[in-house]
This record gives C-alpha cells, structure tokens and sequence, in this order.
C-alpha cells in the first residue's frame, strides 16, 4: 500500500492541536493499516522520524431515514509521537 493511501488527512481539532505542542500529531488512516504502516508512511511523507504510534478504532454510527436504516462508514485515528531531534510537521501553511 502506497504512503499516500495509508494516511487519509490531518485530524484538525481543538484537542489534536493541543497535542502539537508535544510533537503528537493525529492523522485519520486507513481502516486496515497497522502501526508499522502508519510509522513508514509518516516518515515517508514528512521526512521525520517517528518515536511512538497509537491507533484508535470507530465504529459507524446507525442512522435512519424513514424506513429506511444504515450505519456510517468506520474509521481509523491514528495519533503519531515525533522523537525530540525530529523537526516538526507543518500543517498549516504561514
């Protein structure tokens, strides 16, 4: 699986850039990639290098319309810890 297929987009919330400050950065990711995956895509793409990774799993939510019932689609949160000589990722451009 490509760098770019593990790693889906930034988690932006008020929490996730709180934990900026301490080098962790949170990224949603695909459903069927495992910490090592997530480890080389994020050095891959960033060019840093990655001391800690934890992964979190959502279930979908049911919803209905009508008659009608679906669950939403689930997800995968993976929030990744920089070593301390890693220079940090920029999100957001200045």
């Amino acid at each position: 699986m490509d760098a770019r297929e593990v790693i889906k987009r930034p988690v932006i919330t008020e929490r996730s850039t709180d934990l900026m400050a301490e080098k962790k950065y949170t990224f949603e990711v695909d459903v069927r990639v495992n910490k090592t995956q997530v480890k080389d895509a994020v050095e891959e793409i960033f060019g840093v290098k990655v001391e800690k990774v934890n992964i979190m799993n959502y279930k979908g939510k049911f919803k209905r319309m009508g008659k009608f019932g679906g669950y939403t689609n689930k997800r995968r949160k993976a929030i990744v810890k920089l070593t301390e000589d890693s220079k940090e990722i920029e999100l957001f451009e200045a």
